[in-house]
Formats: structure tokens, C-alpha cells, sequence
């Protein structure tokens, strides 16, 4: 095997995948491994509920890769995402001086403004720069422009404080290294749309179990994130309520479901088996599906903010596991009368593999192919051994390995989509309370040399005598009054 290899974790509602290839000099990735485990009992709706579970998961994951791979691994690449991720507008302005020229210390002092804002129990992971306003005047780049007003208009990615919290708790618990941590929905935006989509305007729709991600592109920025809270379990739990047991439902589900049917095709006779001694009408089974997927495509539409309703002509993208029902695009066709939709069944790069997984090409491995692209450090670590220890308690042991992780980066160096480590929000805390007793500091100096001054000018002979003339004047208009 490879001693040289990526490997990403995406940690889903219903599936826990792991993955690792290796990048070859012409651009194309080489999947070597896949590895699934079951987390519908401790992930719910992209959250991590049970620590303990989640990280005996993980090191079944770590465990069953390495014993493919017969080499052990030292760290891997995750994405964060999920229903507590969601985006906020927010603006910054700043008043010059007039005809000042832009600078990048003023750019940079207008992002540390913006992330230095505060969310009830939300923290920023990250910021989509949307445009500065110059004057009368949007760039994308200020720096160099002559102006007196900057505004700068900023798209805040936030997530609730403990999400993080708990992730970075389960790796640890698992004694898994991480090397990164990728904002999911942006790493698979990459992966699966086209320049061409971004730039002209597309809504990306990720269809997961538990949870449908919305993200809005325009001119190449992402403008909206979002995440609903219904899947395809809840279509499942739907016509689960026919008194049927909830795998039998799901077994329904992929084996007769249909997001769209043309009332005309209704065969109103029709009936479907549930088991041996049970059947359902057809048309009320397809009115429980479509219902479901009629809400849902409704959540989505509800997410298209109004300012780009009618600029996307790159239109929508469909991808995960929900694309696979049986005419989805003729659902979101009919219900938002946007014409143009893909479903994107595998991502953009060049992928080798002949793992079913990957073969399928069914949206569903897209986000985790989309974390592994993003991965720049070699994950490999030293040789199994070739004899299993019959004493081995079954968890992955670390392997420590100095360099696994980069150098604590300030805000301003974490790049677009990833999400700041521990230390790294430490860092930004620290240097966020230095600044706050600096500019105290400096304002408390100001004030006592503007007191000084004004002391001085009181004080000298021709500041008394103005201030005698100012007295006389002021008794001169009494009088008069």
C-alpha cells in the first residue's frame, strides 16, 4: 500500500464514512479505502449526542482503515456541519477622512470588527466576504481606492458553541489526531459546482437523512447557508405512521417511492405490499411521499434569499442520498418552476476507485470525497504489524507524530471554509482581550492629553485673554437682552 495518503471523516446522521486515497501528480485521487459504521443512535440531525458512542465509532472507523491500508494512521481531515450551522449578514462601516486611500490594515481592521461580534451561544467558524462598499461605489477589493465611507458587508457562518466542543471531545476521547476541520457544505460546494454555476447564480441542495442543506452562490461568493431540519428519515417516519414498522418503511421507501407522479399515472387500484397479510393504496402512499417532499422543497425555496431569487441561472443542484428518490428533479422542477437542475451524482475531480461505494456514483460519498480533496498533509503513519495481538482491547492508538498539526494561526490567517482549532479560538480570544485594554488604554491617554491641552490653553496668556474677551462678550449680550 501507499505510505502516502489523505484521510477524511464525515461524521453523518444516519452514516459515519471514512475514507482515505492518495493524490496523484495528475490531479486525480486514488481511493485505496471506505469504511462505513452506522450513527443513527448518537448523531442526530448532524449533531453528536452521545460522546462515548461516537468515538468508539471513530475508532472502529481509524481501526478498520488501517487494517486495510496495513499502515497505521497519525491524523485525519473532518468536516463540521449540520442543523446548528447557519449564516447572518452583518455590516461594518467606518467614516475617513476625505479622499483617504484604502489600505489593508483598514480591510483587515473592518474583519477583525466583524468576527469581534457576538452570537447568544453561537460562535463564528467562518466569514464569506460579500463586498465593500466604497462611497456609492461595491468592490471586491478596496485596497488602493480614494474614499471617505468603507463599508464592509460580511456573511457570517455560525454554529452553536457546543457542537464544536463536543466534536473536538470525541477525536480526543478516540485519541485521533485531527488535522483539520473543513466547514462540510463548503468543501462539497467545491467539489460538486462548477465555476460557471457560482458565478452565474445556483442553489445547492444537499438532501441528507436527517437534515437538507441550502447554499446560495452568486459571482462566485457563497451568499446564504442554511440548514433544514428534515431529510429522507423524515419521509420514512411518514409512511411509518401507516403502522408499519420504521425498516420496513425505509424498505418502502427505496423500493417504491416517487418525489413527483403525474396525477394522470395514479392508478387508484394500485396497491403495495407492507407484508405477507397487509397492503396501502397506492395513491396514499404516493400522497405521503410527495407531501413530505413538497415541504421540504418549500424549506428550500423559503432559504432563497429575494435579492438572488432571480439570478440564478446556473439554477439548483441536487446531491447526498435524497437525490437518489426516484424523480426528485421533476419534484423541484414543478414545485419551484425553475427549469434548470442537475443532481450532482459525483464530484467535479477525477476519482479511481472500485470500491462499490465509489462506483455507485450516487451523491451519497460527495461531501466526504470533497473533504478528502481539501487535505494537504500525509496522514500515513508507520507499518502495522503483521500479527494481530491476541491481547489488543479492539481501540486505535494514537500515533504521535510531531509536524501533525500547522503552527496556531491567528483569524486572519485561517483560509475560507476551515473551521478554527481550540487553540486557535483561544488565541483569537486572547488577542481580542488585548485589544479591548489597548484601545482602552490609548482612549484614557487621549483623554488626559486632550485635558492637558486644554489646561495649557486656559492657562497661557493668550488663552486667558480669550477667555476674558469670551466673559466680556457674554455680559455685553445680557446686558443688552
Amino acid at each position: 500500500m501507499p505510505k502516502d495518503f489523505i484521510v477524511a471523516i464525515e461524521l453523518g446522521s444516519s452514516k459515519m464514512t471514512g475514507i482515505a486515497g492518495k493524490k496523484n501528480l495528475d490531479g486525480s485521487t486514488q481511493v485505496l479505502a471506505v469504511v462505513k459504521e452506522d450513527s443513527s443512535s448518537f448523531i442526530r440531525k448532524g449533531y453528536v449526542n452521545n460522546i462515548d458512542k461516537t468515538a468508539k465509532s471513530l475508532n472502529s472507523i481509524v481501526k478498520k482503515l488501517e487494517t486495510q491500508l496495513k499502515t497505521s494512521i497519525k491524523c485525519v481531515y473532518v468536516g463540521v456541519g449540520g442543523q446548528s450551522i447557519r449564516s447572518v449578514h452583518n455590516v461594518i462601516t467606518k467614516d475617513l477622512p476625505a479622499d483617504t486611500i484604502v489600505t489593508e490594515s483598514m480591510v483587515n481592521d473592518l474583519l477583525d470588527s466583524n468576527r469581534n461580534m457576538e452570537y447568544p451561544d453561537l460562535e463564528t467558524i467562518d466569514v464569506a466576504v460579500q463586498e465593500y462598499k466604497v462611497d456609492t461605489q461595491n468592490q471586491l477589493d478596496p485596497v488602493g481606492i480614494p474614499c471617505s465611507h468603507i463599508e464592509g458587508n460580511f456573511l457570517n457562518i455560525l454554529q452553536r458553541k457546543t457542537l464544536n466542543n463536543n466534536l473536538n471531545l470525541c477525536f480526543k476521547t478516540a485519541k485521533i489526531n485531527v488535522a483539520e476541520l473543513f466547514l462540510a457544505p463548503l468543501a462539497l460546494g467545491d467539489a460538486v459546482l462548477t465555476e460557471a454555476e457560482k458565478r452565474s447564480g445556483c442553489v445547492l441542495v444537499d438532501l441528507g437523512a436527517d437534515t437538507t442543506t441550502v447554499s446560495v452562490y452568486w459571482q462566485n461568493v457563497l451568499r446564504h447557508l442554511a440548514v433544514i431540519p428534515l431529510g429522507g428519515n423524515n419521509v420514512t417516519k411518514d409512511i411509518a405512521s401507516l403502522s408499519i414498522e420504521e425498516n420496513d418503511a425505509e424498505e418502502m421507501k427505496l423500493k417504491y417511492a416517487s418525489a413527483f407522479t403525474d396525477p394522470n399515472e395514479i392508478d387508484n387500484e394500485k396497491k403495495y405490499p407492507i407484508d405477507s397479510d397487509r397492503q396501502v393504496e397506492s395513491s396514499k402512499f404516493i400522497e405521503i411521499v410527495e407531501s413530505r417532499i413538497e415541504e421540504i422543497i418549500a424549506n428550500v425555496l423559503y432559504q432563497i434569499p429575494d435579492k438572488y431569487c432571480d439570478k440564478l441561472l446556473g439554477g439548483i443542484i441536487l446531491t447526498g442520498g435524497g437525490s437518489k428518490m426516484k424523480n426528485i428533479e421533476k419534484a423541484f422542477r414543478s414545485y419551484t418552476n425553475i427549469e434548470k437542475i442537475r443532481i450532482a451524482k459525483t464530484v467535479n475531480m477525477t476519482i479511481t476507485g472500485n470500491q462499490p461505494e465509489i462506483t455507485a456514483k450516487d451523491g451519497t460519498m460527495n461531501t466526504v470525497l470533497g473533504i478528502l480533496a481539501k487535505g494537504d498533509i500525509n496522514c500515513a503513519g508507520g507499518d502495522l504489524a503483521d500479527k494481530t495481538d491476541l491481547f489488543s482491547t479492539g481501540e486505535h492508538t494514537a500515533t504521535v507524530t510531531q509536524g501533525i498539526h500547522r503552527p496556531v494561526r491567528t483569524v486572519g490567517e485561517i483560509p475560507p471554509g476551515v473551521v478554527p482549532t481550540a487553540d486557535e479560538r483561544a488565541l483569537a480570544e486572547e488577542a481580542k482581550r488585548k485589544k479591548q485594554e489597548e484601545d482602552k488604554k490609548r482612549e484614557a491617554e487621549e483623554a488626559k492629553a486632550r485635558a492637558a491641552a486644554e489646561e495649557r490653553k486656559k492657562n497661557n496668556p493668550v488663552g486667558k485673554m480669550m477667555g476674558w474677551l469670551k466673559k466680556v462678550g457674554q455680559e455685553f449680550t445680557k446686558d443688552e437682552d
